[in-house]
C-alpha cells in the first residue's frame, strides 16, 4: 500500500511518520520543506514539492491507494496565502487524486471550521462532528472550504473523503484548552490508521480528538469508522493548576482566543 502525505514536515506529519509504518506499506511523503531520510525498516518517498502545483501533485498521486492531506497553513495567515495555499492547494490535491484514480482522500480540518459554535458541556453527547461550519477565521473559512471540496470531488467523482476536524495534535497539552480539545499523537495515529482501514466510507466529517475527561466532542461519528482512542488529556491537568481559567469568547466558544484574534494576522 502507497499512502502520500502532505505536509509531511509539519507538526502532525512529523508525529505521524514514524506511527504509520507498517510492513508493505510506502510513505510517500510531500512537503515545500526538507524531509529527514529513510529510518531502518521505514520505506519513503521524498518529494520536494508545493501542493499549489499541479504537475507535480499529479506526478505524487500516480500509484497511490490513499491521500493524507496535511499541508497548508496551520494558523491564521492573510486572505490572499489562505486563499491560495489552503483552498487552492487543496483543490489541486484533490483534482491529482481524482485524476489519477485515487480512491480515498483524508482532509485535515480544524476545530476553527466551527470555531463559533459554543463549547458543549462535557459527558454528555458532544459536539456533532458534521456541525455546520461557523468558521472563527479566515483559517478557520478554509477548512470549512476544503470540507466542502472534500463533499463535493465525493459526490461528483465518488472518492471517498474523510474530513478530520483536529483539536490540537502535540506530545502534550498546549494549555487549559487543550485539556478538552488535545488529540494525542498516538491516538492520531490510531484514527488515521482507522480512516485508511474503514470499508467504503463515502463522506464523513469527524472529529480529532482523544477520549479526554473534558471533552465536549462528540466521538461517535469517528468510532463508526473504527476509532479506539486510548489518551486522556486529565494526565496533565496538573500542569495548568496556576493558569487562568478562559474567560469571555475563549471559554464559550469552540475556537478559543482564534474568535477574538485579528483577522488576517499571521501568527
Amino acid at each position: 500500500m502507497r499512502v502520500l502525505i502532505t505536509g509531511a514536515a509539519g507538526g502532525i506529519g512529523s508525529q505521524l511518520r514514524p506511527r504509520l509504518r507498517r510492513e508493505g506499506r510506502i510513505l510517500r511523503l510531500v512537503d515545500i520543506a526538507p524531509l529527514p531520510a529513510a529510518e531502518p525498516g521505514e520505506t519513503v518517498e521524498v518529494v520536494r514539492a508545493s501542493i499549489t502545483d499541479p504537475g507535480a501533485m499529479a506526478a505524487a498521486c500516480d500509484g497511490v491507494d490513499a491521500v493524507i492531506h496535511l499541508g497548508g497553513h496551520s494558523r491564521e495567515n492573510s486572505w490572499t496565502e489562505i486563499l491560495d495555499v489552503n483552498v487552492n492547494g487543496t483543490q489541486v490535491v484533490l483534482e491529482a487524486a481524482r485524476a489519477a484514480g485515487v480512491p480515498r482522500v483524508i482532509l485535515a480540518s480544524s476545530n476553527h471550521a466551527v470555531g463559533f459554535r459554543e463549547i458543549a458541556e462535557p459527558g454528555g453527547p458532544g459536539l456533532p462532528a458534521d456541525s455546520t461550519p461557523r468558521p472563527d477565521t479566515f483559517y478557520g473559512f478554509s477548512k470549512a472550504a476544503i470540507e466542502a471540496l472534500g463533499s463535493l470531488y465525493h459526490s461528483r467523482f465518488g472518492l471517498d473523503v474523510i474530513c478530520v476536524r483536529i483539536g490540537s495534535c502535540f506530545e502534550r497539552p498546549p494549555g487549559v484548552r487543550g485539556l478538552a480539545n488535545w488529540l494525542s499523537p498516538d491516538d492520531a495515529a490510531r484514527l488515521f490508521e482507522a480512516c485508511l482501514a474503514c470499508p467504503s466510507p463515502g463522506y464523513r466529517v469527524i472529529w480529532g480528538v482523544s477520549d479526554n475527561t473534558r471533552r465536549g466532542y462528540s466521538l461517535a461519528e469517528a468510532e463508526a469508522l473504527g476509532y479506539r482512542p486510548v489518551d486522556d488529556a486529565e494526565k496533565f491537568a496538573g500542569e495548568f493548576a496556576d493558569q487562568p481559567a478562559p474567560t469571555g469568547a475563549s471559554a464559550r466558544f469552540v475556537g478559543g482566543p482564534f474568535c477574538t484574534a485579528p483577522l488576517g494576522a499571521p501568527n
